[in-house]
């Protein structure tokens, strides 16, 4: 038998035996559920927003919320957002490049989720992908997802679902703290905060700082792709990279229930790209990303339940060429095959590829109406600006939106058993390219007692191109040139979602099952073209292998079944998982043969789980431990071109204890090892991964945490003296 051949069946059977292991330990857990009678699950007492923009705690939620709690953060010990959210929930697939994390959830991918960092839009498309390195980890208070479209609410991006990031709280009057993670590849997390709170006024600083030496799983290149073997290949699997971000925020709350802040960011961030001998690996520049956010409002609550809210905020993403060494192209050819315009590039030049810039306006209130009825609604405007002269004909694009939205939630109870929420809303979107456009969503939720609670939703999803993909031009080089084009012609998405929603809790045990059905019509999407059909200047001056471009689909469906399940055993111990089963059918209209015909949506696996086990323990007043066993696994993802990704497995083992040395110090140790069953995918490159971990990972995290009191105040002499608190942190 060719090694090759052996590997790959030695492969499948150690597949199997860990698959057969986590049945087993699954099973396991399971069979223990009936065994103790304890109390109620604590994150029921959550209290969520994203759902319905309005405050409701997440038992008593009109609309299905997922959320990822303050303690399942803190034992997870991920280290970044894309570790938690594919650690934590089955519903979330990544695929990591350079580009950004590309995200999907139930199958539609980053263009179509929102990601929030309370409750504002995160900014740094790069290339359709969110750069979720923007988010600080260390950070996070919870993260609230609402799947399904949410367009009414929320506008557009919202199709497949929103993921709202709530940041924790600084109250203290004073407040240092450190977080150091260290680990494999050379991967450095480094956090550092300083809050001060004066009287009425409160600031807090955050700086953070990530770097990864990167991997590679394979120095093969993809032998259908290149002209010959290529077995030294200095491609990597992950680059290295560096970035680093320093975020500042005021406050200051002139009269009781008003509040205003100012905030703002910049950002910085280098891909290292080695340079091979090969024309498959031939590097000339490294990427380099800059961003920039301000931001200003307030939020004025003039008693417990009505309030307005007024957010503006500028955000800029900035991606550049950094060239490390000569390199020169052109944009055309003449009759006897020179270029027409010549581009020399010298090694530290620094070229713009595309200059992002968004500004938003919202103002939204929430009101408090006879008959059990809470009203919100508000208004927004967003302005979108692209600069990339060398992708974008003239240079630059340009789209604007407005929108109006009302959303009423109406509660009655029947009884002490029996009790009803119907949420209405409806919004109406004004874009200058393609007129208006209303969305409407209505949800309902049945309690029967606090055992059972049935939801249902349906909801309509509006999306227009954006500009990139209208407009923007890329080229990859990757085993021959691929070139990627935008498409004027596209038309706006709409989407028909429903879903239902059993929910069981019954001392400590709490079960979702959710069904759902996405219709996306016009979903827009890179579909691969014969070359013939792109722009004849693009195919002579870039002479692509393939060339990709974004087009309407006839028709895209998403379907499934998600499952959720948590058991608190006893105070110490807690299990769960979750299951996500996708089916995807998408078709498009075939010019060439006048036929419909079925197009795979990139990424999507049928099967996808991850479940956990975790004990927490306080000894004394002075040492508190948590140790946690995480699992999680996909299917097969399949893709258009250069192959599918292979299914696999990971589990994850972690431990964290805590040293609460005083009032105001707290020491805080995390160790774990990730992939313990050492797994890889060693696909050829050029071809999609299953997932780009590089195996084995060891990690280790010192947390420092100094806070005093709750305010601080100046004396006579100009000089703060601390206000003690009988609340300090534990």
């Amino acid at each position: 038998m060719p090694v090759q051949e052996y590997t790959v069946l030695e492969n499948q059977t150690m597949m199997k035996r860990r698959q057969k292991l986590a049945i087993c330990l699954w099973l396991l857990a399971v069979g223990s559920w009936a065994q103790t009678d304890i109390w109620r699950t604590d994150s029921l007492q959550e209290v969520v927003v994203t759902g319905t923009g309005t405050q409701h705690l997440l038992k008593d939620a009109p609309v299905q919320t997922e959320v990822i709690t303050a303690k399942m953060l803190k034992n997870y010990g991920g280290r970044s957002i894309e570790d938690i959210l594919s650690g934590l929930t089955a519903s979330f697939a990544f695929s990591e490049d350079d580009m950004g994390s590309q995200m999907q959830l139930n199958g539609l991918g980053n263009n179509y989720i929102l990601v929030l960092i309370d409750g504002k839009r995160i900014h740094g498309d790069v290339g359709g992908q969110n750069d979720l390195s923007l988010i600080d980890p260390q950070n996070i208070e919870k993260i609230e997802i609402v799947k399904g479209a949410s367009s009414a609410l929320y506008g557009s991006d919202a199709i497949a679902g929103v993921v709202n990031i709530i940041t924790k709280k600084h109250n203290e009057g004073l407040l240092i703290e450190n977080s150091t993670r260290g680990a494999s590849y050379g991967d450095l997390r480094q956090h550092n905060g300083l809050g001060i709170a004066i009287g009425k006024v409160k600031s807090y600083t955050n700086f953070q700082l990530q770097h990864s030496d990167g991997w590679q799983n394979t120095a093969m290149e993809d032998p259908r792709q290149t002209e010959f073997l290529i077995e030294d290949s200095r491609n990597m699997t992950v680059n290295r990279y560096t970035n680093w971000q320093v975020s500042e925020r005021l406050t200051y709350e002139p009269v009781k229930g008003l509040e205003l802040y100012a905030e703002g960011s910049t950002y910085w961030k280098r891909i290292y790209r080695p340079s091979g001998k090969y024309p498959a690996d031939m590097k000339f520049y490294d990427l380099e990303y800059r961003n920039q956010s301000l931001a200003t409002g307030g939020i004025w609550k003039w008693n417990k339940t009505d309030q307005l809210t007024l957010d503006v905020n500028w955000d800029r993403h900035a991606y550049y060429y950094y060239y490390t060494a000569e390199w020169a192209m052109g944009d055309g050819l003449d009759q006897q095959g020179n270029f027409t315009t010549y581009y020399p590039y010298f090694r530290d030049d620094e070229v713009l590829q595309s200059d992002q810039r968004r500004t938003m306006a919202h103002l939204k209130g929430i009101f408090s109406l006879p008959y059990n009825n809470r009203l919100s609604g508000g208004l927004e405007w967003r302005y979108d600006y692209l600069e990339a002269p060398m992708r974008v004909d003239g240079g630059v694009a340009r789209d604007n939106t407005e929108a109006a939205y009302v959303q009423d939630e109406f509660s009655y109870v029947f009884n002490p058993k029996l009790s009803a929420n119907i949420t209405a809303g409806l919004r109406l979107n004004h874009n200058e390219q393609f007129g208006f456009r209303l969305t409407p969503k209505v949800s309902g939720m049945l309690s029967l007692g606090n055992d059972f609670r049935l939801r249902v939703t349906w909801s309509q999803g509006f999306k227009t191109p954006t500009p990139k993909e209208q407009h923007y031009r890329y080229v990859k080089y990757m085993n021959g040139t691929y070139l990627y084009i935008g498409n004027e012609n596209l038309t706006p998405q709409t989407s028909n979602y429903y879903a239902v929603s059993g929910e069981y809790n019954w001392q400590g045990l709490n079960l979702t099952v959710t069904g759902y059905l996405n219709n996306v019509d016009n979903m827009i999407t890179l579909v691969t073209i014969p070359n013939t059909q792109a722009p004849a200047e693009y195919i002579v001056t870039y002479d692509p292998r393939k060339t990709r471009q974004y087009q309407n689909l006839e028709s895209a469906k998403t379907k499934g079944v998600d499952v959720s399940v948590r058991y608190r055993l006893n105070r110490d111990w807690m299990l769960g998982g979750s299951y996500s089963y996708l089916d995807t059918d998408a078709k498009q209209y075939d010019t060439t043969h006048d036929r419909l015909v079925d197009v795979i949506i990139d990424g999507t696996a049928h099967h996808k789980a991850s479940w956990y086990a975790t004990w927490n323990h306080a000894f004394s007043e002075k040492y508190n431990m948590g140790i946690g066993l995480y699992g999680r696994m996909s299917s097969k993802r399949y893709y258009q071109i250069d192959g599918d990704g292979k299914g696999y497995q990971i589990w994850r083992i972690s431990t964290n204890h805590e040293f609460p040395v005083s009032k105001k110090w707290l020491f805080r140790v995390e160790a774990g090892i990730d992939n313990i069953f050492d797994y890889v995918d060693r696909a050829y490159h050029g071809l999609h991964l299953g997932t780009t971990t590089p195996g084995r990972t060891i990690y280790g995290t010192l947390t420092v945490r100094f806070a005093q009191g709750k305010k601080l105040k100046f004396s006579s002499n100009d000089k703060f003296n601390s206000k003690t608190s009988n609340n300090e942190e534990n």
